[in-house]
Order: structure tokens, then C-alpha cells, then sequence
């Protein structure tokens, strides 16, 4: 609690002194406002930028692999990370954030995927959110892209995102859901729950943020 105190001053003074508290305060009310809309986001290149990826190409990692922040887990299988202006049998992938994007299926369509450790405070509710890529086109096989998301080996939900219209470019959706943390670091990871006739599975744009 702050209390201001006004001295005997003429009332134009007085007046100025009054405007210029309110002013400061209001201040402060805008500041705090600002820091809690533009939290940080606790997820490390939630667009996976890096290691960048040369124009039109895509690099491979396997299980137990490192991605910048982030380790290759599941099945002995693969990701693969999209560059900018990544094409394939016709078809365009453009990343939903930035210039790269990760594809979950890789070139083992198994239940493989990545994760991330990320510092929490216990009992605090955090906001989680991500854009899932999929399309829906004769250039690979399924119009389906099923992300499992666990939280410290636990499975948390299963996105799905289903692409009717058919097309040449792959398309995205943001799926969102929130957790209760329970310790001072929290593991998060993404695993692909594609069956193993489709090829295409993206993830981008990543964020954990403190519930609002």
C-alpha cells in the first residue's frame, strides 16, 4: 500500500501534484499490464531455427539426437526438420513461424518425436500451445496429423488435425491446452501419433507461457 501526503501548496500546485500521481500510477498500471500480456515464452526455439536448414532442404535427427534445445525421444525412429521453401512430389510446406517447421514422421513414421526441459514453479498453471501442419494431397499419403503431448512422461491430450480440402500446400491449425506444474523443472515433448502410412506430421510456433 503507498500513501502520498500533499503539503499546504497553493491549489494550482496542489493541482499538478495530483495530476502528476495520477500519471505515475497509472503508469505502473500499463507496465504491469504489458509484462503480463507479453510473458515470456519458456520454450526454447519453439520454431525450430536452428541449426538452420539450407534453402529447400531438410536435415534428419535421430533418436537421441539434439535439436538446439531439443533431444530426439520415442522409438528408434527420426524427425526431420523443414528449411524455408521446402518442397516435396509437388507439394509446398511452408513453416506457420519463422522459416523452419519439424516434421514428427521423418522417415519412420513410429511414435517418435522431441522434447524439452523447461523451468516451472510448482502448483503454477502454465498455458501450452502449438501449430500442428498437415495436407491433404495425392503427393503423400494421409490427410491426418495426430500430435500425443506428455508432460514429464505423462501423457497430457492427443491433438488431431484433419485437412478436408484437398491442395498442393500444407496447411495449419493451433491447438492449445494448459497443465499444473509440480516441480521446479517441467519435461515436455511431442510424439507423433501418425500411423505408419502417413508422411507428414508438422509442428511450429511452440510456446508455455504462466496462465493469464
Amino acid at each position: 500500500m503507498c500513501y502520498f501526503f500533499l503539503a499546504a501548496v497553493p491549489f494550482g500546485e496542489e493541482m499538478k501534484i495530483r495530476i502528476s500521481i495520477f500519471a505515475v500510477a497509472a503508469g505502473f498500471a500499463v507496465l504491469g499490464a504489458s509484462a503480463s500480456a507479453s510473458a515470456a515464452n519458456l520454450i526454447k526455439d519453439g520454431s525450430f531455427e536452428k541449426p538452420a536448414v539450407g534453402e529447400g532442404e531438410l536435415t534428419r535427427y535421430s533418436t537421441g539426437q539434439s535439436i538446439g534445445p531439443w533431444q530426439v525421444v520415442g522409438d528408434s525412429g527420426t524427425v526431420d526438420v523443414f528449411g524455408a521453401g521446402f518442397t516435396f512430389g509437388g507439394c509446398n510446406f511452408p513453416a506457420k513461424k519463422g522459416k523452419q517447421q519439424l516434421d514428427l514422421t521423418g522417415a519412420s513414421d513410429s511414435a517418435t518425436g522431441v522434447q524439452q526441459v523447461i523451468k516451472t514453479r510448482a502448483g503454477t498453471t502454465y498455458d501450452l500451445s502449438l501449430y500442428i501442419g498437415s495436407i491433404n494431397s495425392s503427393c503423400i499419403d494421409g490427410a491426418t496429423s495426430t500430435v500425443n503431448v506428455f508432460v514429464d512422461g505423462t501423457q497430457l491430450t492427443s491433438f488431431v488435425y484433419t485437412v478436408k480440402k484437398q491442395g498442393t500446400t500444407s496447411s495449419w491449425k493451433k491447438f492449445s491446452t494448459s497443465f499444473q506444474a509440480t516441480q521446479s523443472s517441467t519435461t515436455i515433448a511431442f510424439i507423433n501419433g501418425d500411423p505408419s502410412n502417413d508422411t507428414y506430421n508438422g509442428i511450429d510456433g511452440v510456446t508455455v507461457k504462466p496462465a493469464q
